[in-house]
Order: structure tokens, then sequence, then C-alpha cells
């Protein structure tokens, strides 16, 4: 076994289907985004665990800050456990905030840590996790926790790719968890689909972040609160035929998806797109390039998708002219 590991996990950005991929069997594209969170692990005498999120560390003495990462290493020991191995005391720092000189973009979770943590844990143990395994396990911890998120961002960031990703019963499975071992659960078939999206088509994809927080739980909560199967259907539609315009490499067909998931967004709940939100996406008019705030929204960042290199140019003005930050860019599609 090595003295010391690093490992690494990014973050993750909605193209289409947020909200309505909390529902089981509602889909949402979502695109990676490598800006990333790292972690050193090796044996150590005792416990010790260090977050550039808190001034101070801990052991394995319940601590509300280290929560989320203690959970997850006692998770990953009962899971060693079960491989046959004999879990010992760790030495793990974890840096970063996936931003930059203290700025929170919105592009990760509590999902990027217990994945760091659990990628952290099988690199120190030397043992292979496929992605899906990956994506299981963090699952287990955070619903396990109370979450009730969708998991999306743990699929994307797991297998790092843009996906295709449908949700599972998040009720059921806190339910068999609590009467099924852990290898028992994580043998089950779930009832989730991942699909890696590989676009048939070159396209310049932006992230633009309108240096506002994101809106609060309460207001989330409100909005998941008015969420229709008109608003579940709009979005299903909208997600599929994305997902095929990526496939295909229909450039119509990808502008007219987006622009639908935009517009259904809106009319769920007018506050999911902030003043600058508005700005972000609206800097696509006259242009081939579309653009759709990303996430829970009202705040944070939004996404571009644009096919022509000199109107991603005159998107990148517009946007700094409107003092929206481009924290990432990538050209996709091109082999």
């Amino acid at each position: 076994m090595k003295t010391k590991y690093q490992v690494q996990t990014g973050g993750k950005l909605y193209l289409a289907g947020e909200y309505a991929v909390l529902t089981p069997g509602y889909g949402a594209v979502i695109q990676f985004i490598p800006i990333y969170l790292s972690a050193t692990i090796q044996e150590a005498s005792t416990y010790q665990l260090v977050s550039d999120l808190f001034s101070y560390k801990v052991d394995l003495t319940p601590n509300k800050d280290y929560s989320l990462i203690q959970e997850t290493i006692r998770l990953m020991e009962e899971w060693l456990v079960d491989q046959g191995l004999d879990p010992k005391p760790i030495a793990l720092h974890i840096a970063g905030t996936l931003g930059e000189k203290g700025k929170k973009y919105g592009i990760g979770s509590s999902g990027s840590v217990v994945l760091l943590v659990i990628r952290a844990m099988a690199a120190l143990y030397e043992v292979d996790l496929s992605p899906d395994l990956l994506f299981r396990l963090a699952a287990v911890v955070l619903v396990q926790r109370g979450d009730n998120g969708s998991m999306g961002d743990l699929a994307c960031i797991a297998y790092e790719d843009l996906i295709y990703y449908q949700s599972f019963d998040r009720a059921w499975l806190h339910e068999v968890l609590t009467s099924q071992a852990l290898s028992q659960v994580l043998a089950l078939d779930w009832h989730y689909q991942i699909r890696v999206i590989q676009p048939a088509i070159s396209y310049d994809f932006l992230v633009g972040w309108t240096k506002e927080p994101a809106i609060s739980s309460d207001l989330i909560r409100q909005i998941k609160g008015a969420i229709k199967e008109d608003f579940l259907k709009e979005s299903q539609v909208a997600v599929k035929n994305l997902e095929k315009g990526l496939l295909e490499g229909n450039q119509k067909g990808i502008k007219t998806s987006i622009e639908r998931a935009d517009q259904n967004l809106k009319a769920l709940n007018p506050l999911i797109y902030t003043p600058a939100l508005k700005e972000l996406q609206q800097a696509t008019d006259g242009l081939s390039a579309c653009a759709k705030s990303s996430g829970a929204g009202g705040g944070d960042c939004g996404v571009a998708l644009s096919f022509d290199p000199l109107e991603t140019q005159t998107l990148i003005e517009r946007w700094t002219e409107k003092k929206i930050e481009i924290i990432y860019q990538e050209r996709i599609g091109d082999s």
C-alpha cells in the first residue's frame, strides 16, 4: 500500500430536466464540469479529518460540520469489510471549494464531497470502483442522511461525462436500507437510468456565473410543491429531444429543446430567473446559440451552447458587458 494517495472530483451543471428529475421516472441531461475538489489520504494512528471549509480538524467523534465526511467514511468501512478488508484509521485532507479564491459557483454539492471521500478510500485500499458502484455508494450515504435530491449530481460526477439520468425512488431505497444488508441493497435493481451521451455535433459549451447565490432552500421547497403533471411531461419531452438532438447532431433540435426547457422553467416559477439570468439567456437573441438557467435557479450559473465560433465570441462579449463571468468553456464534439 502506498503511503499517500490523491484523488479529485469535479462538478456538474444541468442542460435540461432540473426539478422534473426529482420525480422518479423523469430524466435530465447533465454536463460534467472539470473544476475540482481534491483530497489526500493515508493511513494514520488515529483518525484525522481536515477540510479547507473549516478552521479545525476532527476524528470520528460526531461533529455537525464534518458529519457528511464522517458518515461517508463509516459507510465505506462497512463496504470494505464486506470485501474482506480490515479498515484502519486514516488522515484525510479535503482541499478546494469548486470555485476560485473563496468564490462558490454552485456547480457542486454535498454529493461532490461524498464521491471524493469514497474515491479516496477506494484509492487507499487499492480497490477499483466502477462509475456505477461509485454512484450507488454515494447515493446510499445521502439517502441515509434523508437527502431527497434526485442524485443526478452523483451520477454525472461519478461518470465524469455528459449524461442522461433518470432518477430512482429515494423513499424505496431508504426503506430497503433499513431492512437489508448493504451488500444486498447494492445488488438490487434500483430502476434508474444513466446513459453517457456522445454528441455527434461540435459546439462551444459555456458556463456563465451571475455572482449571485442560488435561491433559498425554502423557495426551492415552494417550487417543488408547485410541480404538476404538465410540467413533468413538458420537461421530459424537452430532455428526450435534447438527448436525441445531441446523438444525431441535429443543431435545430438541440436549440429547440433547450428553449423548450427554458420556457418550461420560467412557467414553473418566475423567480427561477433572476434579472442576471434573464440577461444571460437573452444574450443569445439573434444567434444560433441557445442558453438557459442551470440547476435550482435564482442565481448562480447559466449555460450556453454555441455552434459557430464567431457567435461564441459575440456571446462572450455580451456576457462580459452584463458582468456575467465565464467560469468554464469547452469545445465539445471535436475528435
